[in-house]
């Protein structure tokens, strides 16, 4: 075997580099896959981006929640692009090998960019509650500095866990074999090449889980049970029926959102040796990958009034105006 190096009380393999089986049971599917993944890709792409520009170049959406939410937008685009464009590559093409340390890098921005996520969809949460409980002082709280300092800490406070977890999965030894059951390195597959005991490195990444993804669900109810408890005291007294409207027009969304991302991520990261069969657990991989990315714009733009308004603003009256234009012209 490439990369080996055999000694004589076992075969022992310093693996220099990582074969990606991925879809390699579905081998008569595997274009159609590919086109198929192409497609949502593109259109995942496609709506990310769109949310973070006319979030970022319609004044009527520089508020904090249109700011958290192309932060989370922004989460989604570097997590397909670093999962989706190598998966295509290996569908289409006989290249699916990964060097060790591209692996090692991929599952690090991978930890970082969920973790990030969940953090981002707690802080939305907790902007929520503010918007909704405390109206008049929604403002005063919400400030400018506060929501770069809040987002900020969600994309940064998880490095040191992504690196420190990842930088430890791969300095241990490699010695079953080079061939990862999965189309990108995950913390589960890699793990079941190790052949030390990884009994701690399984409890620390439990724990890891549990801090990251459960704490900030458990911070995402507790908003929202506040939320609900305020409908029928503080919410009638927000000063228009089309701001209680567009409010809970986004705790809607925000809700499916935080719906999809928990009922997918749980069943992969809760456990790293899951009983999830390794095929099973790559279609849950790849509607996180693919799927969820490319539903939370659709999500949003059909929620959201204030979304649609702005596109129509950025790109209605444009078209309307060419037409016009165009008309003049012929007449």
């Amino acid at each position: 075997m490439e990369n080996e190096e055999d000694l004589n009380l076992g075969n022992i393999t310093r693996v220099t580099q990582f074969i990606l089986l991925g879809f390699s049971h579905l081998a008569q599917l595997q274009l159609l896959l590919s086109v198929v993944v192409l497609l949502v890709f593109t259109v995942t792409m496609m709506g990310n981006i769109l949310i973070v520009l006319i979030a970022t170049v319609d004044p009527a959406l520089h508020t904090p929640m249109y700011y958290f939410l192309k932060n989370w937008s922004l989460t989604e685009i570097c997590y397909s692009l670093d999962i989706v464009p190598k998966m295509l590559i290996n569908l289409l093409s006989e290249r699916n090998t990964s060097s060790f340390t591209a692996c090692a890098l991929q599952l690090n921005l991978i930890m970082l960019f969920i973790m990030s996520e969940c953090f981002l969809l707690a802080i939305m949460a907790c902007d929520r509650y503010v918007a909704v409980c405390h109206p008049l002082h929604y403002a005063i709280i919400m400030t400018k500095k506060t929501c770069r300092q809040m987002s900020a800490a969600a994309w940064l406070s998880g490095f040191p866990v992504a690196a420190g977890l990842a930088g430890w999965l791969f300095s241990m030894p490699f010695c079953k074999s080079n061939k990862v059951n999965h189309f990108f390195c995950d913390i589960s597959p890699v793990l079941k090449l190790v052949c030390s005991d990884t009994y701690v490195f399984e409890l620390l990444v439990f724990i890891a889980t549990l801090l990251i993804m459960v704490l900030p669900f458990i911070l995402i109810v507790i908003s929202y049970i506040y939320i609900i408890e305020s409908e029928n005291h503080r919410i009638v007294w927000m000063p228009m029926a089309e701001s209680r409207q567009s409010v809970f027009s986004t705790c809607a969304a925000h809700l499916v959102v935080v719906t999809l991302f928990y009922c997918t991520t749980c069943l992969i990261h809760l456990h790293p040796k899951s009983s999830l069969s390794p095929n099973n657990k790559k279609l849950v991989s790849l509607s996180y990958a693919a799927i969820t990315p490319m539903l939370n714009p659709v999500i949003y733009s059909l929620r959201n009034s204030d979304i649609r308004e702005a596109l129509w603003r950025a790109f209605g009256r444009k078209m309307l105006s060419e037409r016009l234009t165009t008309l003049s012209f012929f007449q």
